[in-house]
């Protein structure tokens, strides 16, 4: 935010050296927006297709060295992507063009199925509707950990890194920022011993192919706004800082923390700070404790949501917009039902976001100038690692849920997770799981066309009695 003031018309390049027009910037940043579904690894790669293979933007090397920093964040790792490859090209302009036009589609649209479910969810006909998204919700968590893995899990070392966070966080309910952070200390020191199996290019392709720095419009020079100094660094913490603390401040000295609405400032607000390793492992955390804690949400609801996140346009966090207007709606003291929720909806929004610029704006510039470190490469390619076991584990959460009636809480010693009771099984539930997974494997079927088919099978079941 310390930018040097500029002017800058629509047709008039937002920084010289790029030579990109404001308005073609909004124009591109627009673009991903709408065509950013079906989750974070396929928004990647539609952010990978237009700024890599279409504009030429950023090199192949840059855009890899972004997501992996983005990877290693709390939160959304494409939103932040796309709001540091737009700080990158245009300074904090261009990372609040392309951050907040990332979102915007994403926020209008669970609003308005926000209150449509509210309203009109428990009707037969709606609820068959998200039953059979919820069938196609498991086909697309599965496609990322396969996805993913593909590209990350090139040796036995990174294999052993997923296995050993699915068996932490799946049987020993280990925290996700200690695995993160456990993963991250192993990939350091194995990048700083200079071995090979923590040099493996990231986690969603090769930095030895593809578009090159000197052939990309930002070139191979470091630009000058990327280089740190303390001024602006410290300067940028403090607006970043007041801007998400402000709100949950006056709230909680309003409100006070028995409030629903200081319980969603300050839960997604903590959530914005431990929950690491991109939109799934943020999903699970926020699962156990909006549903199993705070009682906002049963299990099936939060599916429903999660639906609903995966056939609009934007980040899959945005879910958490549902879930915080589900929470407001539900309680919502003196305000009518639905502007709690309208309210609710835009605090978790609110809070949940606005510390993603803050990570970017403030952490990047340092990034960048390490960006040929071996010891960092390591960190955070073992990190995409431990990714991989993280969603695996969101996936079996949701496929216990999705197919099963009831679950039973089994322990062991300190082994304790969910597992399902196998006389509980929805036949039906079970066999939209079982077709949308042969649709998209097998016959490469896309994310959109299966979840369509899967709501209106949902919808016919429902009228022809088999489920009610």
């Amino acid at each position: 935010m310390a930018d040097a003031p500029m002017v800058a018309t629509r047709d008039t390049p937002i920084s010289a050296s790029q030579g990109v027009t404001l308005g073609e910037a909004v124009r591109v940043w627009a673009r991903v927006a709408m065509l950013s579904f079906g989750g974070p690894a396929g928004q990647i790669a539609v952010m990978h297709r237009i700024l890599v293979e279409e504009k030429r933007w950023v090199s192949e090397n840059r855009f890899l060295h972004a997501l992996n920093y983005c990877m290693l964040l709390p939160g959304p790792e494409a939103q932040q992507l796309a709001t540091y490859i737009g700080w990158l090209m245009h300074r904090t302009r261009g990372g609040l063009i392309a951050g907040g036009l990332f979102i915007l589609p994403g926020i209008v649209a669970i609003m308005v199925l926000s209150w449509i479910y509210a309203l009109f969810g428990k009707v037969g006909i709606v609820s068959a509707l998200f039953f059979g998204l919820k069938a196609a919700v498991l086909a697309i968590v599965l496609e990322a950990v396969v996805r993913i893995g593909k590209r990350s899990l090139k040796n036995r070392m990174m294999l052993g890194l997923a296995a050993a966070a699915f068996v932490g966080i799946f049987f020993f309910k280990v925290p996700f920022p200690i695995i993160i952070l456990t993963a991250g200390l192993v990939g350091y020191l194995g990048g700083r011993a200079e071995l090979a199996q923590f040099q493996v290019g990231g986690g969603h392709g090769s930095a030895d192919q593809g578009l090159t720095d000197a052939e990309s419009v930002l070139g191979e020079s470091l630009p000058a706004h990327a280089r740190p100094t303390v001024r602006g660094t410290l300067q940028t913490a403090a607006i970043w800082l007041a801007l998400w603390l402000g709100p949950v401040i006056a709230i909680l000295l309003t409100l006070g923390q028995g409030d629903v609405f200081g319980q969603i400032a300050m839960f997604f607000s903590k959530m914005a700070m431990v929950t690491f390793g991109g939109a799934y492992a943020v999903l699970a955390y926020v699962a156990q404790q909006a549903v199993e804690h705070y009682g906002w949400l049963k299990p099936g609801e939060m599916l429903d949501g999660l639906g609903m996140a995966e056939t609009t346009p934007g980040p899959l966090i945005m879910v958490l917009q549902f879930v915080g207007f589900m929470a407001a709606f539900r309680d919502p003291g003196s305000l009518s039902p639905l502007v709690a929720g309208t309210l609710g909806g835009l605090l978790a929004t609110w809070v949940t976001f606005t510390p993603c610029f803050l990570w970017i704006f403030v952490g990047a510039p340092f990034i960048e100038v390490l960006r040929d470190n071996r010891a960092l490469s390591g960190a955070l390619s073992a990190i995409t690692a431990a990714v991989v076991g993280v969603i695996l584990n969101l996936a079996i959460w949701f496929a216990i849920h999705t197919i099963f009636a009831d679950v039973r809480y089994l322990a062991w010693g300190p082994v304790h997770f969910d597992g399902p009771v196998l006389q509980s099984v929805n036949l039906w539930a079970l066999l939209l799981s079982v077709a949308a997974v042969v649709a998209m494997f097998r016959f490469k079927v896309g994310m959109v066309p299966t979840l369509a088919a899967t709501s209106a099978t949902g919808i016919i079941l429902y009228l022809i009695g088999a489920i009610s």
